[in-house]
């Protein structure tokens, strides 16, 4: 009866973690090839309207990533530029039409807009989604695209009007923020680390590094520290796999080292009830940040939810941190 019960012990014992070595092998595809949410034309019309209400135009923008992926999306354009620009960068299994809703207090205050899919996301090309590996350098690329597109744009304005419009000159200084959220959050912090032409950075619902979230993961977002116990072998394998697959040095994908790397302003959004990524993921970043930093915990907020519960406070707070930001030379 002994030997029994030791038996039966040691089976509920192991289990878990055997379990959760197969789940993790087997999510690691999954975890490098999201689910894609095409562009359709249903979702192009949506975005159109939002951007008819503010006057804003847009136009398609593609550029080639160093490796050679195609990267599609928009440069929107308010009625009434200020002369800076902000990248936005959507979450995971989204596109760019995930980030329109912020979109639209960004061109009512002026800024114009780079709107991207991301590689392996909407109508992007790309295989895998390497969250912030590759995408830096995709930043880097959109960045360099989009000062040359401009630099064209006015000599071509310059030189067909015998009357040429008082246009900014985009050769010379002009302030680059960047916000994002969820996988888009973790993009944009890496991609500021690695470009210091993006003067200021908002964040919402980041991951801090790829161990840190598979643990919210394997603990089947609501049980993080079993993730990082009983259950971690699902990180273990998952990382492990999807580092081997795809070549991705997971310890290196890590916004908390590139907030530690460069000191550039942040504004960090949290949203207190997120299972997903739960704001001890900001909070970490938030310790490892160099630059001027601020940390807005969300009450009652899910998953990149923050604009949803308090849209007049997101926009304050976002349009502040990029005015004060604005007045740094």
């Amino acid at each position: 009866m002994r030997r029994r019960l030791i038996r039966i012990a040691l089976i509920l014992l192991l289990l878990p973690p055997l379990l959760a070595t197969v789940s993790g092998w087997l999510s690691a595809p999954a975890f490098l090839h999201p689910t894609r949410r095409e562009l359709t034309p249903d979702l192009i019309r949506e975005a159109d309207v939002s951007f008819a209400l503010t006057g804003s135009t847009r136009e398609d923008f593609d550029v080639r990533a160093p490796d050679g992926t195609l990267l599609r999306g928009w440069k929107v354009r308010p009625k009434n530029p200020n002369g800076s620009w902000v990248l936005l960068f959507h979450g995971v299994a989204d596109n760019r039409i995930g980030v329109v809703s912020q979109s639209e207090f960004l061109l009512r205050a002026g800024y114009s807009l780079v709107m991207m899919d991301a590689r392996a996301h909407g109508a992007s090309g790309g295989p895998i989604a390497t969250y912030g590996w590759l995408e830096r350098n995709d930043t880097r690329a959109i960045i360099d695209a989009l000062l040359a597109s401009e630099r064209d744009r006015y000599i071509s304005v310059q030189m067909s009007s015998p009357s040429p419009p008082d246009m900014p000159d985009p050769s010379s200084p002009q302030h680059l923020f960047a916000l994002g959220e969820s996988m888009g959050a973790g993009i944009v912090l890496q991609s500021a680390a690695a470009d210091p032409r993006i003067e200021a950075v908002v964040a919402e619902a980041s991951f801090a590094n790829m161990p840190e979230a598979s643990y919210d993961y394997a603990g089947l977002r609501k049980y993080p520290w079993l993730g990082k116990t009983l259950l971690a072998p699902f990180g273990w394998t998952l990382l492990y796999r999807g580092e081997k697959l795809a070549g991705l040095p997971v310890a290196e994908v890590s916004p908390v080292k590139a907030a530690a790397s460069r000191a550039f302003p942040v504004l960090l959004i949290c949203d207190e009830k997120d299972k997903a990524l739960p704001c001890r993921h900001s909070e970490m970043i938030y310790a490892a940040a160099r630059g001027p930093k601020q940390l807005w915990v969300v009450p009652g907020a899910f998953h990149t939810a923050a604009y949803g519960f308090f849209p007049e406070e997101f926009r304050r707070r976002v349009l502040a941190f990029f005015a004060e930001n604005s007045r740094v030379p």
